[in-house]
């Protein structure tokens, strides 16, 4: 059977490995026990990872070799930051330090100017968040970051986004078996159609025909306007799980309103 070759900085993506977590979490055993061998097993496993990431910076005309690079250099920086102890998976450890990495060297090569004193916030802020990030397995809110930068959080918002390149809300941040995350399940839902959408339906007979969970997951969503993320933490799911169960959740409630 003939398989595509493509060659990134060398290396042909199409016969990149695939670790299971399984094998993961043996060669980073070894990794911490000082096995190279290991380490470079396990980098190789995870350029997939890397690839899948960088597809969504390419529009930007940025070589394809040089982004990769740079998301092998934060992919490296995951493996050394990980601790096994936190029970996380190292896909969703790794995937905003493999991003953070990407979007600091945009910054840096971006040719809009922008102001000195704006920079250095987001410097400092894109720093604080890595350390959440590293300390908590996370990703951490806006709030938190303002709190360890002592900054009001309107302050690091307009930084942040000072030096950001405007993406779809509808873009995928990352495939993770089978269920896309994508840009608009990491921010709240205030102003969110659907949230919309919900506030102004008789919600009483619609939310009768939903399971608690799914009732829990709207609530939290859009009337307490936290991300996905958050209510996957309160409720002791995946982001992934409650992606699916909030989708499916809006689907049944639109048949009976």
């Amino acid at each position: 059977m003939h398989t595509s070759k493509v060659e990134i900085c060398g290396v042909n993506t199409a016969k990149l490995p695939v670790l299971t977590n399984e094998e993961m979490q043996k060669l980073f055993i070894k990794i911490k026990a000082g096995d190279m061998n290991a380490r470079e097993e396990f980098i190789q496993g995870n350029l997939r990872l890397v690839l899948s990431i960088i597809q969504r910076f390419n529009r930007r005309g940025e070589p394809v070799d040089d982004l990769f690079q740079v998301g092998c250099i934060g992919l490296i920086k995951a493996i050394d930051n990980f601790d096994l102890s936190h029970n996380v998976r190292f896909s969703t450890y790794a995937v905003p330090m493999i991003i953070g990495e990407i979007r600091r060297y945009l910054r840096d090569n971006n040719p809009i100017r922008v102001s000195r004193s704006l920079r250095d916030i987001a410097y400092k802020a894109l720093q604080a968040r890595d350390q959440l990030i590293h300390r908590n397995s996370k990703e951490p809110t806006v709030t938190e970051i303002a709190e360890v930068l002592e900054l009001p959080k309107e302050e690091v918002v307009f930084a942040l986004e000072a030096i950001q390149e405007p993406i779809s809300l509808f873009e995928p941040i990352f495939h993770d078996s089978g269920d896309a995350i994508f840009v608009m399940d990491q921010v709240k839902d205030d102003k969110e159609d659907d949230g919309i959408w919900i506030k102004e339906i008789s919600l009483k007979e619609a939310l009768k025909k939903l399971n608690k969970r799914e009732r829990d997951i709207l609530n939290l969503r859009f009337f307490d306007g936290k991300t996905q993320m958050e209510v996957a933490e309160e409720i002791g799911i995946s982001q992934a799980q409650v992606s699916r169960l909030e989708k499916n959740a809006l689907k049944q409630m639109r048949k009976y309103v």
